[in-house]
């Protein structure tokens, strides 16, 4: 009867303690302030195209390049222990041993450029400062000295580094760097692109070694750069003033 009791009261009130939901708490004192010097980027990006998807500045005359830029870690090279058996009449699936090898992981160092959606990418063992300053002279070569480049990115140690830091103090007024709030990454579309990649090039790959794993990396992107999609963010735009 007590049992029936309770469980009454619980369910009239809709409170279910067997169930968890997780949250994720604000940590980042600069919370709001980061969240309006992302938003105010997107919004500036949003300014330069018009309501068909056109781009309505100069691409050849001095500007500000924005690109939304992360890392993707620990890309693994999966290789089958026995061959794929091929689908066959009465099973219309891929046969796949479960056992399989893994002899290494690839970092993906990438940005996409959020007024053309071309995607600059650097695959590498490594995800150090090192590797990051590498792409940022790759990114360096890729435009002309008149162009500002804004990157939005998050507060990886990597980002703000020592080793960093020396490097930008040699490109001065070349680099500006928006940084997304703590736990913040949902912001950066740099991470969509990251999920339609995984859904297309990396879900279920088998590769018999890491070089044919960075191969099939770049070919992807090479593909995906003969007709870039230019991301716009959408979310809350209406209600943010500049």
């Amino acid at each position: 009867m007590v049992s029936v009791t309770v469980r009454t009261i619980l369910e009239d009130n809709e409170i279910k303690p067997n169930k968890i939901r997780y949250y994720l708490e604000r940590k980042d004192p600069e919370f709001e302030s980061k969240i309006h010097d992302v938003l105010l980027v997107y919004k500036q990006i949003e300014m330069c195209f018009d309501k068909e998807g056109n781009l309505l500045i100069d691409m050849d005359e001095p500007k500000t390049v924005t690109v939304s830029y992360d890392e993707k870690p620990g890309i693994q090279a999966l290789k089958n222990i026995a061959p794929d058996l091929p689908p066959a009449q009465g099973h219309g699936k891929v046969s796949r041993d479960y056992e399989y090898k893994r002899p290494v992981t690839l970092s993906l160092l990438a940005g996409m450029d959020l007024l053309t959606g071309e995607i600059i990418l650097l695959v590498s063992d490594t995800h150090k400062s090192s590797d990051f300053i590498t792409w940022l002279q790759k990114l360096d070569a890729k435009y002309p000295e008149h162009d500002t480049i804004r990157l939005v990115l998050d507060n990886h140690s990597t980002h703000t580094s020592k080793e960093t830091q020396r490097y930008l103090a040699t490109r001065p007024g070349r680099f500006e760097f928006i940084y997304t709030p703590k736990h913040g990454s949902w912001m950066n579309l740099i991470e969509s692109f990251f999920g339609k990649m995984g859904k297309q090039c990396l879900k279920g790959i088998r590769v018999n070694s890491k070089e044919e794993l960075e191969e099939r990396i770049y070919q992807y992107i090479a593909e995906v750069n003969e007709h870039p999609v230019v991301y716009h963010w959408t979310y809350k735009m209406d209600e943010f003033e500049i």
